[in-house]
C-alpha cells in the first residue's frame, strides 16, 4: 500500500470519528432533526452549500450558528430583508484621509460574506439584485467589488433559510440560482417527545458547554479527502441516469412527461455522485454505492424538479416525483 493510500485511510477514520463527535456536540444544543444535521454535514464535507426550508421556530439559526462553534470557523448570518443591497453583503468602499499625506484614499471594507459560514437568512425576502450577490461568492469562492477581486477564506459554506408557507412580499429563487444549491434541506417539526424536551431544556436557563471538535484547515483537507474517494463506473451510471430521467423529453416516464415542465441539469448528477462520496465518507467506508446516491437524491433534486399544472392540480409535488424516480430508474 502506497504512503498517499494509508494517508487517505487515515484521513477517512478521521472524518468518521468526527462524524460521530459532531453529532454529540450538536445534540448538545439541538434535539432531534437527526437527518437535518446529516446532510448539513454532507454538503459541507462534499464542499456544496444548502438552502433550509421550514416554518419558523424550528431552530434553523441556533442549528447552523452551533455548527459553526463546534467546528471552530467565522459565522456571520444576514438578515434578508427588501431594503437590502448588493454591498450590504460583499462590502463596500469608503473614502478615507491620510492624515500623514492629506491624501484620500478609498479602502474596501468588508461585509458579512467574509467568513467561513454565512447564514442568509430567509433569503426570498430580498430583491434578485441582492440574491444574485451571492453566485459569484457560491461558485467561485471571490467577490469582486470596484474592480479588484478578493479572496473568500476557505472552507466557504453558505447556508440559506426559507420559510415555505408565508409567500407574501417575497421573491423567490430563480431556477438558475437554485441549481447553485447542493441541498434543499427540508426541516420538519419535531415529534412530541422532542417537543417536550426542547421546552424543557429552552427553559431551564441551562448553556451548554461546546467543544471544537475541527479547525478550517481540516475541513478543507477533508473535503479534499471526499473528492478523492474513488466511485465504481455504474454508481456514476446511475446518478447520470437518474437526473436524466427527471427530464420530461421523449424516453422519460409518462409521470414525468405528465407532472413536470423542467427538470434537473448536469450539476444534479454531480451533486449526486458528490453526495454520495461524503456520505460513504461520514460513515468511514471507502467508496459510496448506490443506496448512497439513493439516500442523497431527495435533497439534491426536490429543488431542480419545475412541476406543472397537472402536477398542482392533482397534488403532486417534486418529493413525490423523486420517490417514483428512485422506485422506476432501474440499478442498471
Amino acid at each position: 500500500m502506497s504512503p498517499e493510500s494509508q494517508h487517505d485511510i487515515q484521513q477517512l477514520e478521521k472524518l468518521h470519528a468526527a462524524h460521530a463527535a459532531l453529532k454529540s456536540q450538536v445534540s448538545k444544543v439541538i434535539v432531534g432533526q437527526d437527518q437535518v444535521v446529516r446532510e448539513m454535514l454532507i454538503s459541507l464535507f462534499a464542499g456544496g452549500h444548502s438552502l433550509l426550508v421550514g416554518v419558523p421556530g424550528l431552530a434553523k439559526t441556533l442549528l447552523v450558528s452551533t455548527l459553526a462553534r463546534i467546528l471552530d470557523l467565522r459565522f456571520n448570518r444576514v438578515q434578508f430583508t427588501p431594503d437590502l443591497m448588493p454591498t450590504d453583503i460583499t462590502g463596500t468602499e469608503v473614502l478615507e484621509e491620510d492624515k500623514t499625506t492629506g491624501k484620500r484614499l478609498f479602502r474596501f471594507i468588508k461585509g458579512p460574506i467574509f467568513a467561513n459560514v454565512v447564514l442568509a437568512d430567509e433569503i426570498n425576502r430580498t430583491p434578485p439584485k441582492t440574491q444574485a450577490a451571492l453566485l459569484q461568492a457560491m461558485q467561485e469562492y471571490q467577490v469582486t467589488a470596484a474592480g479588484e477581486t478578493h479572496e473568500l477564506e476557505r472552507p466557504f459554506y453558505v447556508l440559506a433559510t426559507q420559510n415555505p408557507i408565508e409567500q407574501e412580499g417575497t421573491y423567490p429563487l430563480p431556477e438558475a440560482q437554485l441549481d447553485r444549491f447542493m441541498f434543499n434541506i427540508k426541516v420538519d417539526y419535531p415529534s412530541e417527545l422532542e417537543e417536550r424536551r426542547i421546552v424543557e431544556s429552552t427553559t431551564a436557563g441551562l448553556v451548554p458547554e461546546l467543544t471544537s471538535v475541527l479547525s478550517g484547515e481540516e475541513i478543507v483537507n477533508l473535503q479534499r479527502l471526499v473528492r478523492r474517494i474513488p466511485v465504481a463506473e455504474r454508481v456514476v451510471a446511475y446518478a447520470v441516469r437518474l437526473a436524466r430521467q427527471t427530464r420530461p423529453v421523449e424516453g422519460a416516464p409518462e409521470f414525468v412527461k405528465s407532472f413536470l415542465s423542467w427538470g434537473a441539469g448536469p450539476r444534479a448528477g454531480q451533486y449526486l455522485v458528490l453526495g454520495a462520496k461524503a456520505l460513504a465518507a461520514l460513515d468511514g467506508r471507502a467508496a459510496p454505492g448506490l443506496d448512497d446516491v439513493r439516500a442523497v437524491a431527495p435533497s439534491v433534486l426536490r429543488h431542480r424538479l419545475v412541476t406543472n399544472f397537472n402536477a398542482e392540480a392533482e397534488g403532486v409535488d417534486a418529493d413525490t416525483i423523486v420517490g417514483r424516480l428512485l422506485e422506476s430508474v432501474p440499478d442498471q
